[in-house]
């Protein structure tokens, strides 16, 4: 009878013993599957599809800058905020940069990029071109894009602007609003990006004195010999400052620096004139990116940087093919004049049409540019 009892207690502890391995194992279960659930929802993003989009997951934009740094209130800034514009219109894309102090970290700052595997990576500045074109051939299914150059290889979306166009407004503006006859413009370097601007400018000016019969002198650029003053610098506001000086003495009194953060040096100058000298600023409207120096700013001669830059993030987090090339011109309102700001009361009405139907002249062929720098 022991032994049976026993048998009997022996069964009923397994049976038991059973039920609670059962219920642990449910259990392991059950968590196991919500472990699962939560990886497959915070694991790697989807796999890329053909095009460099991420299908739906995280789309990483990542930028290198220029030598005039992020907060140079010209080109590089332009396009930081059209990457940031990117991110707030989708939320699915994530941004970042790095910064060049010399024209030697472009090549290593792309390819940082492409070992953290961006999705797309942007070069700023025609100056950065052969690093781009080096390291796209190195890295062939990597996709670049680059502002103010034309690299034409398939994985490499090219971004120009013909600032020639409204430069030539620019100079008519700036040749029928001198007082003392006599206008400026400058480069931080003799590269196409720069010179572009001041043929325009230069071509504005003589359209003027060809239709008015007037003589306005342009100092600092000749655009046949293509000779002119050049600041060396993108960032040297103490050399804007000392050749903003050096016209002013000779008589301009509206300048346009094509010189990135060192037209700073520009502004600061004309500022302190009191409404007597005026600066011309390029890429961005000055107004919105060097605020402090507002009332010196006659205008600005505008390129749509950083909305090319977003149009090109968020077609590449769509899947959408990045190549070729685009060209903002006045057609396309990829480039532009800013408004007059300050100067709006002081610009005659009879000048701001003239100036309005000269970019309509441009545009319909009318008027022709005739810089080389002109993208094609």
């Amino acid at each position: 009878m022991k032994a049976t009892a026993t048998a009997r207690w022996l069964l009923r502890k397994e049976t038991v013993l059973r039920r609670v391995r059962g219920v642990r194992l449910v259990t392991v279960l059950a968590v196991g599957g919500l472990s699962l659930a939560v990886a497959a929802g915070c694991g790697k993003p989807p796999a890329k599809n053909a095009s460099g989009g991420s299908g739906g997951g995280q789309y990483k934009a990542c930028m290198v800058t220029d030598t005039g740094g992020i907060d140079d209130h010209s080109f590089n800034a332009s396009a930081w905020q059209g990457m940031q514009d990117a991110k707030a219109a989708d939320s699915s894309v994530v941004v970042q940069n790095t910064q060049s102090s010399s024209e030697q970290d472009y090549e290593p700052n792309l390819t940082k990029f492409v070992q953290a595997k961006c999705d797309l990576i942007v070069g700023v500045g025609g100056l950065m071109a052969d690093a781009v074109t080096k390291v796209a051939k190195a890295n062939p299914k990597q996709q670049f894009a680059i502002i103010d150059a034309n690299v034409a290889l398939s994985n490499v979306y090219s971004m120009q602007f013909n600032t020639a166009q409204p430069a030539f407004q620019a100079g008519y503006l700036a040749a029928g609003m001198s007082k003392t006859g006599k206008v400026a413009t400058y480069g931080g370097l003799k590269i196409p990006p720069v010179t572009i601007y001041e043929d325009g400018f230069a071509e504005g000016v003589a359209y003027y004195n060809q239709q008015k019969h007037k003589s306005v002198k342009l100092l600092g650029w000749d655009e046949k010999s293509q000779k002119g003053v050049f600041a060396n610098s993108f960032t040297d506001q103490n050399k804007g400052q000392s050749i903003t000086k050096t016209f002013l003495s000779q008589g301009a009194d509206i300048v346009l620096p094509v010189a990135g953060g060192t037209a700073q040096g520009t502004a600061s100058t004309t500022a302190a004139s009191n409404g007597k000298q005026s600066t011309i600023f390029v890429d961005f409207d000055g107004c919105v990116s060097a605020s402090t120096y507002c009332k010196t700013f006659l205008t600005s001669v505008t390129k749509g940087i950083a909305g090319s830059v977003k149009d090109a993030v968020v077609a590449g987090q769509k899947g959408k093919p990045l190549t070729g090339s685009y060209i903002g011109d006045l057609k396309n309102k990829g480039v532009g004049l800013a408004p007059y700001h300050d100067w709006d009361s002081k610009v005659p009405g009879a000048l701001k049409t003239e100036v309005t139907q000269i970019g309509a002249d441009i545009e319909s062929g009318k008027i022709t540019v005739k810089s080389t720098a002109q993208p094609k």
